[in-house]
């Protein structure tokens, strides 16, 4: 069995409220993030919902108040006027037949993948190379449409997806450590109640149960969900 270091231990044993403030909670995961490095901010919610039914699916996507991280490569399966519009909005890489050519041979050097409705039927043959690393174009995400250059702008804005796991977890990242503590409770608040709005309609039952922060390395400090969403 795996057994944390001492400064996990020492930061964890100092964590005694079981549900802490948004703001202390936050406050206390840049205190005991102990790496190196610039740790991620992270963030864990328990949803109610059945993850092994089909419909109860939570899906969706947000633009976070604080834009961090890497520029995100857009690549566009589009042609003419909408392939322009793709242009226009900064998409990295844009085409049709070459690109899923290329896709086919092995390149994947893109993180996010639109698609205008006509050519999903030929990028239907990339599904099982795409479909496992989540970067096929999905309707519900939005990232299938003719309006193209709104939905290259918003992802060059720095819009993120997040989607349940098996057990009915969301993993999410809201920020850096080096962030001050006002723009991470910006960003929480912007996915939680992003989040919220995503409930399943046959999902019954309170939906966000449990909400946790840490740091790449740290412990996990848990908050109140109805904090945030009244605030």
């Amino acid at each position: 069995m795996a057994t944390h270091g001492k400064k996990y231990q020492a930061a964890q044993s100092q964590i005694k409220q079981q549900v802490h403030p948004v703001k202390s909670a936050i406050e206390n995961v840049k205190k005991f993030a102990f790496a190196k490095f610039d740790e991620s901010v992270d963030v864990n919610v328990n949803l109610g919902i059945d993850a092994s039914k089909g419909e109860q699916v939570v899906r969706g996507s947000v633009i976070l108040p604080n834009k961090f991280g890497k520029e995100v490569r857009v690549l566009v399966f589009a042609k003419g006027e909408h392939a322009d519009q793709a242009k226009k909005a900064g998409a990295d890489y844009i085409g049709a037949d070459d690109l899923i050519e290329k896709i086919d041979g092995g390149w994947m050097d893109f993180d996010v993948a639109v698609a205008t409705p006509d050519l999903m039927g030929k990028i239907g043959k990339l599904a099982k190379t795409l479909g496992p690393k989540g970067l096929l174009p999905n309707k519900k995400l939005g990232t299938v449409t003719f309006d193209v250059f709104a939905v290259v702008d918003d992802l060059k804005k720095g819009r993120r997806f997040f989607k349940n796991d098996k057990s009915g977890l969301v993993h999410f990242t809201i920020g850096k450590v080096s962030f001050g503590v006002e723009k991470l409770m910006e960003n929480l608040s912007g996915f939680i109640k992003a989040l919220n709005s995503s409930k399943p309609a046959t999902a019954k039952g309170k939906f966000i149960q449990k909400i946790t922060l840490s740091s790449t390395m740290g412990v996990g400090i848990q908050v109140s969900p109805d904090e945030i969403l009244i605030s």
